[in-house]
């Protein structure tokens, strides 16, 4: 259930996310007088297509369909969608147009000015979806994380090995002093930090940050988790604890014969002790108490722990406009430090790209709004950038080549434009390759 579940959000956001592209090429397209002869979600291969408003079932049921001058359909295969736009060498590789005179409702014969908008549509249109989800979720729900300002972290191997601590508090990484608790990770790699400065037992200390590891940052959840410590705010009912004489505010700083400075480390010691009692060191005010405490079956105590102090901001709908365009605008600063990581081979950045299992793992396994709003607007502006990428295939690569022609006055030939969007789709092949071969080396 939980993977259905899973497959259906990233199918949703998809098609959500591919209709806007496609829309914003669309609408440019016909203001322009352009005509589009397809609009697809998914692609067509092989002329296979699952609805289709001038063939099959659809146009018997509604047959002024047929004299739509765009085919609207859904194609079978769902690794993305497209715009037929008439004069326009796309990835679609029809040529056909080119045997002929060129028309004026074809892409070809219209001043570059309108082409370049015509190509940036889409890109626009997904920036334009991420600012209006944004403001959406704020006004809606505002916006909660666990503030950086007090917080230790509890480190994994790797930011052990780099020099981390458990109870280090992350001052600044080099001049940047994080906010969010839950970016310190991402921040870290995505400004190629040199040194983090961290707070240890009092002391100020400052730790260089190795490059070479940027890939094992990358390919490393939760280098730093949040140390939290074991205090108790309530007994579960029907708790095998109930009766313990655990009270709210009590923090448990050993179990057994070891030291619990925080909860991860009772962790273990808790699941090597399922089913039986241990002895347990309750801090309780200022005294020090001891008392046995029951392990349940799956290596559990039954009790609620303290919650850690969350910062919330709320947003009343005007406010929420600016801090929507403020919240895109840094997305898509954060998605332009990671891609230049990806570009970067040294840093083996490129081992974390992902497909569609990736965007998959990273939607939760209960459906939730906030969560599918706020993975939605992130996809739509990691779409926008990308297309925006200088690669032929892409819209980048064709809005490069309008903007040349605006500036040289020299139109590419058409044969130049195919051959560079056929080497264009051999890239995008290569990356889809690479991020399913990333996924699957994951998987195992």
């Amino acid at each position: 259930m939980i993977v259905l579940i899973k497959i259906l959000q990233v199918i949703l956001a998809l098609s959500i996310l591919i209709l806007v592209h496609e829309l914003g090429h669309f609408t440019f397209s016909k203001m322009f007088g352009i005509r589009v002869d397809k609009f697809f979600l998914f692609f067509d291969a092989g002329g296979t297509k699952l609805l289709s408003t001038k063939t099959g079932w659809f146009s018997r049921l509604f047959p002024k369909g047929k004299d739509l001058e765009t085919e609207y359909g859904i194609g079978w295969l769902p690794l993305g969608g497209y715009c037929k736009i008439a004069g326009m060498i796309d990835e679609s590789m029809d040529t056909g147009y080119l045997q002929n005179e060129a028309q004026p409702w074809e892409f070809r014969t219209k001043p570059a000015w309108q082409r370049l908008l015509v190509m940036a549509g889409g890109v626009l249109f997904n920036f334009i979806l991420a600012i209006i989800l944004y403001i959406s979720m704020l006004a809606g729900w505002g916006e909660s994380y666990i503030s950086n300002e007090g917080s230790c972290i509890y480190v994994n191997e790797l930011a052990y090995d780099m020099g981390f601590r458990n109870g280090d508090h992350i001052i600044r990484f080099d001049d940047y002093e994080p906010e969010n608790f839950a970016l310190l990770q991402a921040d870290m790699v995505r400004r190629t930090a040199e040194k983090a400065t961290i707070l240890r037992d009092g002391d100020t200390l400052d730790i260089y940050i190795d490059h070479s590891r940027i890939g094992e940052m990358l390919n490393s959840p939760l280098m730093f988790d949040l140390a939290r410590p074991f205090t108790i705010h309530s007994v579960a009912e029907g708790s095998v604890n109930s009766g313990s004489g655990l009270l709210q505010g009590d923090r448990i700083i050993g179990l057994d014969t070891y030291e619990i400075p925080y909860v991860q480390d009772a962790w273990p010691i808790l699941e090597a002790h399922k089913g039986e009692s241990i002895a347990a060191s309750v801090l309780r005010g200022a005294d020090t108490v001891a008392m046995d405490i029951q392990v349940d079956s799956t290596g559990r105590l039954g009790v609620f722990l303290t919650s850690p102090q969350v910062k919330t901001m709320e947003y009343s709908i005007l406010s929420a406009i600016p801090a929507g365009f403020v919240k895109t605008f840094t997305s898509i600063g954060d998605y332009l430090q990671d891609l230049k990581l990806v570009f970067t081979p040294s840093t083996e950045a490129y081992k974390s790209v992902g497909s569609f299992i990736a965007i998959g793992q990273i939607f939760p396994s209960a459906w939730d709004w906030y969560s599918f709003i706020s993975i939605l607007a992130l996809l739509s502006i990691m779409l926008g950038v990308m297309n925006l990428l200088p690669i032929p295939a892409l819209d980048g690569g064709h809005i490069v080549f309008t903007i040349y022609e605006m500036i040289t006055g020299k139109k590419p030939s058409d044969n130049f434009l195919y051959i560079t969007q056929l080497i264009g789709m051999l890239l995008l092949f290569g990356l889809m390759f690479l991020a399913f071969g990333n996924d699957i080396a994951r998987l195992f």
